[in-house]
């Protein structure tokens, strides 16, 4: 008879080996299908991503969770008030030249997923029209398409006007988004208003993280390159916003998206 081993009664290698043999083929079993390695005998499930239905009801549900950013929001309807005063004017000569080309209302609608999950109306200056459209309704706002280009680094087709470019490449189209800031729907700095679609095919885990802020008039993507950045850049910058949100990285954002807005830099 052979020697035992470690002093284990003869013929307990055979055992052992066949167990390691059993332990490994488990744990490959567990792995196919989609356990955690060990999780098998535990009855511990693989975790499951939650779908954007479940993020939203639960953001929608949820007590909202205090943040870096609520001190800023408090003071920012005072500040969308005064810069919706500066800039009415300027507004109002661009509604009356939008009604003049384009025959119809100067606002439309866009639906977005807003704070915590809630819809978000937001509103814009119409800056798409097909030449010479016959005349609609001006003072009634229109809800529009929701769908946004994922690559807009060459500019958007859907434009035609001259007028209508010069808005969005100065961002004159977005003075309206001031009433949601005055309202407490968005923050003057925040990760960009997106549809519900965005949400469901670009964001996965990262959802939850971006609903924790109120959507923003701009954010780090204005700041690092605006629409020259592409659709998976800006979507970075968004979430890295959202987990790392600080009263001094919201100021140095705001303060450097006004020379960006002047020179109407990579913007379409």
């Amino acid at each position: 008879m052979g020697a035992p081993r470690n002093g284990a009664p003869e013929g307990s290698t055979v055992v052992l080996d066949g167990a390691v043999f059993r332990l490994e083929q488990d744990r490959l079993h567990a792995r196919s299908r989609g356990y955690q390695s060990g999780s098998k005998r535990l009855g511990q499930p693989r975790s499951v991503t939650p779908t954007v239905e479940q993020v939203l009801t639960l953001k929608r549900a949820a007590k909202p969770r205090p943040n870096a950013l609520d001190s800023v929001y408090r003071i920012e309807p005072l500040l969308a008030g005064l810069a919706l005063l500066i800039s009415l004017p300027l507004l109002l000569s661009a509604c009356v030249v939008i009604v003049l080309l384009g025959r119809r209302s100067p606002l439309v609608r866009h639906t977005r997923v807003g704070w915590r999950g809630e819809k978000l109306p937001l509103l814009k200056l119409r800056t798409m029209w097909e030449p010479r459209q016959p005349w609609g309704p001006v003072f009634a706002i229109e809800n529009v398409s929701n769908s946004v280009p994922v690559d807009k680094s060459d500019g958007d087709k859907r434009v035609t006007s001259r007028f209508a470019a010069f808005c969005r490449r100065f961002s004159i189209d977005e003075l309206p988004q001031l009433y949601h800031v005055l309202r407490g729907q968005m923050s003057l700095v925040g990760p960009r208003p997106i549809t519900r679609e965005e949400l469901e095919e670009h964001y996965g885990d990262s959802a939850g993280q971006v609903l924790e802020l109120r959507p923003g008039l701009t954010g780090l993507w204005q700041m690092k390159g605006r629409n020259r950045l592409s659709y998976a850049q800006r979507l970075r910058l968004d979430v890295w916003f959202a987990t790392h949100p600080s009263p001094g990285l919201y100021l140095r954002i705001l303060w450097r998206t006004i020379p960006a807005v002047l020179r109407g830099s990579d913007a379409y």
